[in-house]
């Protein structure tokens, strides 16, 4: 069930990055959105702390929080970073950690700490098959 209000004012424009989690646009902001049994299970207690409650959702600001919920849900298999238009193969990933590193350092620190000891693919809900490289 997709957001009917943002914290950010009237929805504009709303995509599904996964079950439960949907960007939001707004005429002037916007961010994404989890609802709450969703969040919970989806994303780390490092990542939530950028968040805030609202409406059932937990909520993360689109300029500097959205892209630490979105870089987690990608390691994690669940959202692919867009090719289109905007975005080149790889141009999407690296804006996004680039906005980590610059606003959310001390993420991007525990991320690249738990990658050393969890490499993606044992991150990952849905791996990835080793020997075709085919998503199951």
């Amino acid at each position: 069930m997709r957001p009917q209000y943002s914290p950010w004012g009237e929805i504009q424009h709303c995509e599904e990055l996964c079950p439960g989690v949907y960007q939001v646009s707004t005429a002037s902001h916007g961010g994404v959105m989890a609802r709450l049994g969703r969040a919970s299970k989806l994303f780390s207690t490092a990542v939530r702390q950028y968040s805030f409650v609202e409406g059932g959702y937990l909520c993360f600001e689109e300029d500097c929080e959205a892209p630490v919920a979105i870089r987690e849900l990608m390691d994690k298999g669940l959202c692919k970073a867009p090719v289109n238009q905007y975005y080149g193969p790889g141009e999407y990933e690296a804006a996004i950690d680039s906005s980590i590193q610059l606003y959310q350092p001390e993420y991007w620190a525990y991320r690249n700490a738990r990658l050393e000891k969890e490499p993606l693919e044992q991150l990952s809900l849905f791996p990835q098959k080793r020997e075709s490289g085919l998503e199951r």
